[in-house]
């Protein structure tokens, strides 16, 4: 009876996808009214690399954009982190609450990319045009397994537990507003004949959110693709989540439906990466890791969604920033780029811990155990008041935090270098930016490491500029993605 049942489902399905225009005139009519307020702003690829900077919104979710022990990571965040690698331009992040603040963000221009998840659907393309689909997904629905599941047989589980679309008539199913989950429920209900009671009570909640809300019992079905109700599910074992309501569907990026230069050069893009092994591997990262990996990171109290910490070490973190008057995320975003938390660690030059402070250093403040952390810490902020004296007369305190962390890197001598051939030349010697940092770039280049004013000779610079960047850019995703600065 069963088979029976969803083989009905599947033809119905298959039945109303293939109705003709006139079956969905009121959807054009209401879709055609809503993108009046969606009209874009003429900005393509063109006015993108004539800016030098691309806008990318995403989520903040375990496959959007999270931080996990102060690395921002997720799957969106790294493919379109690759595409800027290939177009040359810096990658800015946006996070938008729900995905029609997405839409009116691009279509205002205040990003150039709706990185999500997104299924495609007749009525978002009346807001917003897509690129080439990335991969086809189901969706599925969300529930409980009984409390005493594991201590029954697979079949009696499946006899409590919802398998046939058609009992769903009369439920309760909680989806996000303006989710393609909601559209996709009432589309169900038509075909089985009967009303599924669509809930769109979430607007500023996440998918994962929601099903979080299912796992404790709160609500007891949503909706959400297979690929994230699985990763969900290694987490909270209690969900099942293997009952389709509906065929695969397309998932792809959003762009301004005028974008047409942008969206051949993502489409070009995403050709080329899929050739290779480097898109499916980036895939089954996020979507297919072990379930004892999953839990170790959807559980940890350094996953930005569910904890608040980015390290184990904030406590002394924020101790030690106090001591040298900066924003405890900015040592944490520091430490993150010098040793990735690990109070072990060790350079290949000999400096050692958390701030890699090399122990002839460490020594002079009267430091010897540079692998416990709260020496290590110690050590480093005492060598950061060190060099804040010897850039004491920068006034903005946000400039001498980059020639700081600059000195840090390379050592305060070659930073010097830098500004006295800025100030030769005619650049500004008290701003970083394209000013000392362009500089500290040809000192590599013999015209300028041989140039009188330079004291301490010829430097890789390319480091310490890409080891500041590096830490501005974790310190920004830090602040973007909810920690907070709170010393407490």
């Amino acid at each position: 009876m069963r088979l029976i049942i969803n083989l009905f489902f599947f033809l119905a399905v298959f039945l109303f996808s293939c109705r003709g225009p006139e079956s969905s005139k009121t959807v054009d009519v209401e879709s055609k009214s809503v993108k009046k307020s969606f009209k874009p702003i003429d900005r393509d690829l063109g006015a993108i690399k004539r800016e030098g900077k691309l806008t990318a919104i995403v989520d903040n979710s375990s496959t959007g954009m999270f931080l996990y022990r102060g690395e921002p990571l997720g799957f969106e965040y790294e493919l379109i982190s690759k595409y800027a690698e290939y177009t040359g331009l810096d990658l800015e992040f946006k996070i938008a609450r729900s995905i029609e603040e997405g839409f009116e963000l691009i279509n205002k221009g205040d990003g150039d990319i709706l990185a999500h998840n997104l299924t495609v659907t007749k009525e978002r393309k009346e807001k917003i045009g897509f690129t080439n689909s990335h991969y086809h997904i189901r969706q599925v629905l969300i529930q409980r397994k009984p409390e005493k599941w594991r201590d029954m047989k697979l079949h009696e589980i499946d006899e409590v537990l919802i398998r046939s679309v058609i009992d769903l008539i009369g439920k309760e199913v909680y989806v996000r507003k303006h989710s393609a989950f909601g559209s996709r429920l009432r589309n169900l209900s038509d075909e089985i004949g009967g009303e599924i009671l669509v809930v769109e009570d979430f607007e500023d909640l996440e998918t994962e959110s929601i099903i979080e809300l299912v796992a404790d019992g709160t609500i007891e079905y949503t909706v959400a693709d297979e690929n994230l109700a699985k990763l969900i599910a290694k987490k909270h074992p209690i969900l099942d989540v293997k009952t389709p309501v509906s065929f695969p569907q397309q998932i792809a990026w959003g762009v301004r439906d005028n974008a047409d230069s942008l969206k051949l050069s993502i489409n070009t893009w995403l050709k080329q990466i899929k050739r290779g092994s480097e898109y499916n591997s980036l895939y089954n990262k996020y979507f297919k890791a072990s379930t004892s990996r999953a839990r170790e990171v959807l559980k940890s109290d350094f996953f930005s969604n569910t904890g608040d910490k980015i390290s184990p070490y904030d406590s002394l973190i924020k101790i030690g920033a106090d001591s040298v008057g900066w924003d405890w995320r900015l040592l944490a975003a520091q430490i993150s780029r010098e040793s990735r938390f690990d109070p072990k660690a060790k350079s290949w030059v000999g400096a050692k811990g958390l701030m890699q402070v090399m122990p002839k250093t460490a020594k002079s403040y009267g430091i010897k155990n540079l692998e416990d952390p709260y020496h290590s810490i110690k050590a480093g902020t005492m060598h950061i008041q060190w060099l804040q004296k010897k850039w004491k007369y920068l006034e903005d305190s946000v400039e001498r935090e980059k020639f700081v962390l600059a000195s840090y890197n390379v050592g305060d001598g070659h930073v010097r270098d830098a500004v006295k051939l800025a100030k030769k030349y005619g650049a500004d010697p008290n701003v970083w930016d394209d000013n000392v940092e362009k500089y500290l770039l040809l000192k590599s280049q013999s015209k300028y490491y041989e140039d009188p004013v330079v004291q301490f000779g010829y430097c890789r610079g390319n480091e310490p500029v890409q080891y500041v960047k590096d830490i501005l850019y974790r310190y920004g995703r830090y602040i973007q993605m909810g920690i907070t600065d709170s010393t407490e």
